[in-house]
């Protein structure tokens, strides 16, 4: 190979720009693969559960070798690390659970195999923390070791993405995958300072993401920059209907090629005639200060790239809480239900019979936090309490997407904080659930109404600690928020910050 570029500056390169050094055969995928293993076994951020080294560099041999015969593709030989709930082949899944320890799917994700060999042909580090069957904010859930935030080691990273995150960040992988369910992959991406997208609900497939809760579970790419998740998100998405009933019957969208694109007419005005709608409901007294000022000035950016700020409401903001915290446990309660100990996963090593084999499994296997939804749930949705609780909360989620209908008459985006503070320290909340749950406020309502959603880099708040801006689009507008966010990137160098201590 070339040896033009100096092994030292290969983290510091985005996926875009790794894939053109790539093309350009400037360096091969085998030296930048090895540079990132390198990198991955000094990390002491618990951001990594499981690594192969033979694997990896047996698919960067893989991808030199397509890129020596002339295959060129985007993302052709970058490497990337999953967050543990896509099942792989060359990998354990555990995620994040005692539950699957050490547990080896026979097959992959599809959204591995599509970012993978058989597809994208990206190259696969690892798999990354995340909380117990993505269940949390703060990534402390995890059963084997929380995850630290690289801006402050003494804080959380986010949840449940938060290994996805913190990766990224650290420049331990140019990209992730993270899944979203009522924010994990937003919040994570604000509280660590990155950015993330979670395109609408059915936009990338299911298959093979073990379930939390399946009307809410999303896929979704994780990098520095808006550009970077739309190469990753050009592969990710699209059909699935043979293994996915609830995947779009929609083509697949090159994210990237309008991004690529020259600068669009209007010069310094980009933005000219895009309405950023501003809920009132998330600029309250709920928000820290610090956020609050980081947001405010990032929409003052806008409003100079010739975006037009305009007042709408989504009145059933506060209620999206109790909601999702009503629906989510429910669904997670049936999906859990399948680890008993008998097929897979584990099993008590001491029992008298089938009841006590289940109960001890069970009691074993899963974490405080996964108990505590899987009793809501199925409390949930019992006799006498499902017309109660569940059918209400269902009732009350449409009205909540009706909500963002209304608003989206009165403009193209909306926008405000992604997570009410910047992050906590570890533990901070670990004896108060509620407080947890209350940070996914802002993250809650978008999901439960199944729209696409995103955080960008927007400034630094108390600590020095990220804040990320949230935009949120119509269904199927995914291209438009990646465009308003990638006209922000130009603009800006927040996404370019790096943690001090790297």
């Amino acid at each position: 190979m070339s040896g033009g570029l100096n092994n030292t500056e290969l983290h510091d390169l985005g996926v875009a720009q790794l894939a053109a050094k790539l093309a350009a055969r400037e360096v091969s995928s085998l030296e930048v693969t090895q540079h990132f293993l390198a990198r991955i076994r000094q990390e002491q951020l618990g951001a990594f559960l499981a690594t192969d080294a033979d694997v990896s560099l047996a698919q960067a041999k893989a991808a030199d070798t397509r890129l020596a015969a002339g295959e060129r593709t985007p993302l052709l030989g970058v490497p990337l690390a999953h967050k543990d709930v896509f099942v792989t082949r060359d990998f354990p899944t555990t995620a994040g659970s005692k539950m699957l320890e050490n547990y080896r799917s026979p097959f992959d994700a599809t959204v591995v195999s599509r970012l993978g060999a058989q597809g994208a042909g990206m190259v696969t580090l690892g798999k990354l923390n995340c909380d117990e069957f993505a269940m949390g904010s703060g990534n402390d859930n995890s059963a084997y070791k929380p995850v630290k935030n690289p801006w402050d080691t003494g804080r959380i990273p986010g949840g449940s993405s938060g290994g996805s995150a913190a990766a990224v960040a650290a420049r331990l992988v140019p990209a992730a995958t993270g899944t979203d369910t009522g924010g994990s992959i937003r919040q994570p991406a604000s509280l660590s300072g990155i950015t993330g997208i979670k395109p609408t609900y059915g936009r990338c497939s299911r298959y093979g993401m073990v379930a939390f809760a399946s009307s809410l579970d999303q896929a979704g790419p994780m990098a520095r920059s808006a550009l970077d998740c739309a190469l990753l998100l050009s592969s990710m998405a699209g059909p699935d209907p043979d293994r996915d009933s609830t995947s779009l019957d929609l083509p697949a969208i090159d994210y990237a090629a309008d991004l690529l694109a020259a600068r669009p007419a209007g010069g310094d005005k980009p933005l000219k005639g895009l309405r950023i709608g501003l809920p009132k409901q998330f600029f309250g007294t709920g928000c820290a200060p610090d956020v609050l000022a980081a947001v405010r000035g990032a929409l003052a950016e806008y409003e100079k790239l010739g975006a037009t700020l305009v007042d709408v409401s989504l009145p059933l903001t506060e209620l999206s809480i109790p909601v999702y915290y009503v629906i989510a446990p429910a669904e997670a309660s049936s999906n859990l239900s399948r680890f008993d100990g008998v097929r897979y996963g584990h099993r008590a090593a001491h029992y008298t019979d089938l009841d006590d084999m289940y109960k001890k499994s069970r009691s074993e296997g899963f974490g405080d936090e996964a108990t505590r939804r899987i009793m809501i749930g199925t409390y949930v949705l019992s006799h006498g309490y499902y017309d109660a609780y569940y059918l209400k909360a269902q009732k009350i989620r449409r009205l909540i997407a009706q909500d963002f209908q209304t608003a989206f008459t009165q403009c193209d985006i909306i926008a405000g904080p992604v997570s009410p503070t910047v992050a906590w320290k570890i533990g901070e909340k670990s004896d108060d659930p509620v407080a947890n749950y209350r940070a996914d406020i802002y993250t809650l309502s978008s999901s439960l109404a199944g729209l696409p959603g995103m955080s960008v880099p927007a400034g630094f708040g108390a600590g020095g600690m990220p804040v990320g801006l949230q935009l949120i689009g119509n269904y199927f507008k995914e291209a438009q928020l990646l465009g308003a966010a990638h006209q922000f990137q130009l603009a800006t160098d927040w996404h370019l910050r790096q943690p001090p201590s790297l």
